[in-house]
């Protein structure tokens, strides 16, 4: 769909929103990348659809497959939020949630009348917890779904879910006692102690009498 270089990707190899709703139809999900399944396209694209439709709200996801790496995500999606919707007035109804896939990078912009409805601790942790964690292991599909299904509860007034929580794997087997393991060794080292000095104490006194004169 854009015209991509060789190398990470630029903002100005982007086309406009106008041409890419010619070339495909549809502005709603833009995946460069050719990671995204045809079934995580079309469920995200019926969302923004219903969004646009139902509360105003235009919702894009634009996944790519890299930027340069000595730019941040967030600047690459602000230019290009920029660059689609010039104005404030443009911007104020517009969502663009980023993915470049071969980076494992994750952004977001919102316009005024968004943020209304999405404060920016929600959507910059859609970004980077929602999104950024399955990213990082190269589950772009659930990337992609669980940020816009966080998105839309948020932007329809249902509470948030929150960011996915985090587990720590924990191995089967590990080189540091517990508190309980410490303190049962202790104890046991105080007993094997008492029964040496209950053995050996009587020995000492009659040894220590059989030498007296």
């Amino acid at each position: 769909m854009l015209a991509v270089p060789a190398f990470a990707l630029q903002v100005s190899d982007i086309p406009s929103l106008a041409e890419i709703q010619t070339l495909a139809d549809q502005t709603w999900v833009i995946d460069d990348s050719e990671v995204l399944s045809a079934l995580t396209k079309s469920t995200t694209a019926s969302k923004a659809a219903k969004l646009a439709e139902q509360i105003g709200i235009d919702v894009h996801v634009v996944a790519i497959q890299r930027i340069d790496l000595g730019q941040p995500a967030s600047e690459f999606a602000a230019e290009l939020f920029d660059k689609w919707f010039p104005t404030e007035s443009d911007k104020a109804n517009q969502v663009l949630l980023l993915l470049a896939t071969e980076d494992h990078r994750t952004a977001i912009q919102t316009g005024s009348k968004v943020k209304e409805l999405l404060p920016d601790s929600i959507a910059t942790s859609i970004a980077d917890e929602t999104m950024l964690y399955p990213a990082r292991k190269a589950n772009y599909n659930q990337a992609v779904n669980e940020g816009i299904s966080r998105l839309e509860a948020v932007l329809r007034g249902k509470p948030d879910p929150g960011a996915p929580l985090l587990v720590v794997e924990e191995s089967e087997t590990s080189n540091y006692a517990t508190k309980e393991e410490t303190e049962a060794s202790s104890s046991n080292v105080v007993v094997i102690l008492l029964l040496i000095l209950a053995t050996l104490l009587p020995m000492a006194t009659y040894y220590w009498l059989q030498g007296k004169p």
